[in-house]
């Protein structure tokens, strides 16, 4: 039996056509690796906004502390 190297030749593989898949999708970086990308994205966007406004909150409380001394 010979045995295939290339992911789109079938022979060997045992069953059926099988869907050509890009270098891309080889890699590991296919449609579904968007959708990751995405939602971390907003993940990170989420917490640099809640950083952002608990800095800006420590910021105000500090600088009230100082004025009234």
């Amino acid at each position: 039996m010979t045995d295939s190297k290339n992911i789109n030749n079938p022979v060997g593989m045992g069953g059926g056509q099988r869907k050509r898949q890009s270098r891309a999708e080889r890699q590991n970086n296919g449609p579904h690796r968007n959708l990751d990308r995405q939602n971390a994205a907003e993940q990170k966007a989420e917490l640099v906004r809640k950083m952002r406004e608990k800095a800006g909150r420590a910021e105000g409380a500090g600088q009230a502390d100082t004025a009234g001394g």
